[in-house]
């Protein structure tokens, strides 16, 4: 049997079928992890159109993980949006179908964004406060909570937590 990261190519996104994947892989991730933190009036609402759009205006700093020609997950990553860490990474969306859960496809997506992050000693994430299997992933990578905390309104109000990396 063929082992999955055999078939599992990580790389820039850089076709519109790449950019059509991210926006599904977008779509379906959410609706797969964030039922029961996010409002499901909210994630019942979001269409794979709506986020294939947004990921066809936001190209850049796109990575995308192909299984064949399937997009199965994505990160984005640059510079900080974070007035408070203006000389840090951000690692803005890192996504997986869950039917690619524990099958190192996310971290082989971390790997690659901290890679083009090189130039920071500071790399960081926001996450949903109740994600537990999200802040287990972040928290082995090496994230650490950083004590910043946002409301967002998606409905109803959900909280965020920023977790940061220091390099040596």
């Amino acid at each position: 049997m063929e082992d999955i990261n055999d078939s599992i190519c990580i790389k820039s996104a850089e076709t519109d079928d790449e950019l059509c994947g991210r926006g599904y892989v977008h779509c379906t991730s959410w609706q797969e992890a964030y039922r029961g933190i996010v409002n499901d009036r909210y994630l019942d609402t979001m269409t794979v159109e709506a986020t294939t759009a947004r990921a066809r205006n936001f190209p850049e700093n796109t990575l995308v993980a192909k299984d064949k020609d399937k997009v199965v997950g994505f990160a984005v990553y640059g510079p900080s949006r974070d007035e408070d860490l203006k000389d840090a990474g951000e690692v803005v969306a890192i996504y997986v179908l869950s039917e690619y859960y524990n099958k190192k496809v996310g971290y082989r997506l971390m790997n690659e964004a901290v890679s083009r992050l090189k130039e920071y000693n500071t790399i960081f994430v926001w996450v949903f406060e109740k994600n537990e299997r999200a802040i287990n992933f972040y928290h082995k990578y090496g994230f650490e909570f950083d004590g910043c905390k946002k409301e967002w309104n998606l409905c109803t109000p959900v909280s965020i937590v920023r977790m940061i990396m220091k390099r040596e």
